[in-house]
């Protein structure tokens, strides 16, 4: 099971003291949407260069022109980059070919799919490396949890990875990891954290089973 720690709000600069802050305790580091929105794919070529070992995700939440951007994205470092579920069959075939083409991974983020089970399955049979549940920052406001949304991925899936994502945090981290997906994503529940590296360490912990 690995961790992600997701980065959103912070500049890019703000991004890497964070993550090298961290680097000991999670797989993968984020370059969330909002920093590729502020500051573009340098941030995620400074990203790449001010780490040591762990994997650099870009966040683009890909809509269209997807083997292009997948390329940029590649180009300036990223080792895992996202697409969304709800895109069309051809362009997130044409993402998971650029993406392999250059040893590189896919990310599906589920956000907004209505029929999780059916599309889950698509993806899985196209080649996706991960298929992400994802609770929005609008739908964590009224309550919601992707818990069910994971339990109901995993019983389809064959091949793909399971990451989820929303809202959790090191409190909540163990209900999560109980149900075993291959990568928990969490942002703001370490990077708003009093001590980051301490709420890194336990999610960390929680997950390796300590």
């Amino acid at each position: 099971m690995k961790l992600q720690l997701a980065i959103d709000l912070l500049n890019k600069e703000e991004a890497v003291k964070l993550a090298q802050e961290v680097e000991d305790f999670v797989d993968i580091v984020e370059i969330g949407t909002p920093i590729v929105i502020n500051e573009g794919l340098p941030s995620v070529k400074l990203m790449r260069e001010s780490l040591n070992n762990a994997q650099v995700l870009a966040d683009l939440k890909i809509m269209d022109a997807a083997g292009y951007e997948v390329s940029q994205a590649v180009d300036f470092g990223a080792d895992i980059v996202t697409i969304l579920g709800v895109a069309e069959d051809s362009s997130i075939k044409s993402a998971i070919e650029e993406a392999h083409k250059n040893g590189k991974e896919l990310l599906v983020d589920m956000i907004a799919v209505q029929n999780l089970e059916k599309r889950a399955i698509e993806l899985d049979e196209m080649g996706a490396d991960y298929i992400a549940v994802h609770t929005g920052y609008d739908l964590q406001a009224e309550g919601q949890s992707p818990l069910e949304s994971l339990r109901t991925v995993k019983s389809v899936i064959k091949n793909s990875k399971v990451a989820v994502a929303g809202g959790i945090k090191p409190e909540t981290i163990k209900s999560v990891a109980d149900e075993n997906p291959d990568l928990i994503i969490v942002g703001g529940g370490i990077a708003n954290a009093e001590n980051p590296r301490e709420a890194a360490k336990y999610c960390r912990d929680v997950i390796d089973g300590k």
